[in-house]
């Protein structure tokens, strides 16, 4: 990327994930080099957990540049998506919000409770807060985005098993995508998952079946998170196990950072499925 008058702006984050941007223009936890010339380091928080370590890489930016923060952390509304900016490019986000007011999650708090439609880029793997809840036409012309990319679409975002029409099942068929997860975070998630499950297995979409299945929340125990894991499995989907953080922003018991490793893993979860 060519540096201008107008890009004179460097984006920190304060940990490498797997879909941080990559160009010149970003750093990833350190301060400025001697060869940073930018007007302005916009710092960008996904996790709360490390504000403090962004308000430290801030300070080492301000003696340099303007610094602003943002990011999911700091709980700032999202507004248009701009490729590349601060996913790596190939994710996409087409819409926000969540009509959903579960518990554990602060979209709607964030974004609102009604699905807002935003422009569409390019991109193969979506991460809007739920897709299926958007108009048909929306959801038509997102995949028909996925259909001309150079890579099979993954649906990282997650889809809601009870929002999954038989249109959208017609689309997914056609689009053949490389992984979709859906979610099983509380009990009346099972229901919709399995019929979801069902469904999709019986076009042969099979393959490409995941869940997050959330764990470790208050009154949860180890045996009750498995039997999740295994119900997610009797309903077709290879389970992702992701661990409730709570208002601490993480989970510092042992054994749950353990039982994620081992139900979040698919060869594990694999030789689990061999042993039984």
């Amino acid at each position: 990327m060519k540096m201008t008058a107008e890009n004179r702006i460097i984006r920190v984050f304060p940990r490498r994930t797997s879909w941080t941007p990559d160009d010149e223009h970003v750093a990833v936890n350190r301060g400025p080099g001697l060869f940073d010339d930018y007007d302005m380091a916009e710092i960008s928080v996904t996790f709360s957990w490390d504000i403090d370590l962004a308000f430290r890489l801030g300070n080492q930016w301000e003696e340099h540049c303007q610094v602003v923060y943002g990011g999911p952390a700091f709980g700032g509304r999202g507004e248009s998506f701009v490729p590349g900016r601060y996913l790596k490019k190939g994710a996409v986000i087409t819409s926000r919000g969540c009509p959903n007011r579960c518990w554990f999650c602060d979209v709607p708090k964030r974004e609102g409770d009604k699905v807002r439609e935003l422009s569409i880029t390019d991109g193969w793997n979506i991460f809007d807060d739920n897709l299926l809840r958007c108009s048909e036409r929306h959801v038509r012309a997102v995949f028909q985005m996925l259909d001309r990319q150079p890579q099979r679409a993954v649906f990282s975002g997650g889809l809601e098993a009870a929002a999954l029409q038989d249109w959208h099942i017609d689309l997914l068929v056609n689009l053949k995508p490389k992984r979709m997860y859906f979610a099983y975070d509380t009990p009346d998630d099972y229901e919709p998952l399995y019929c979801a499950g069902k469904k999709l297995f019986n076009v042969g979409l099979h393959h490409a079946l995941n869940a997050y299945v959330l764990v470790g929340y208050r009154g949860d125990t180890l045996a009750k998170a498995e039997k999740r894991c295994w119900q997610c499995l009797n309903a077709g989907f290879m389970p992702m196990a992701i661990v409730y953080a709570g208002k601490e922003g993480r989970c510092t018991e042992k054994c749950w950072r353990k039982f994620q490793k081992e139900w979040a893993r698919p060869a594990i979860v694999r030789s689990k499925i061999r042993n039984a």
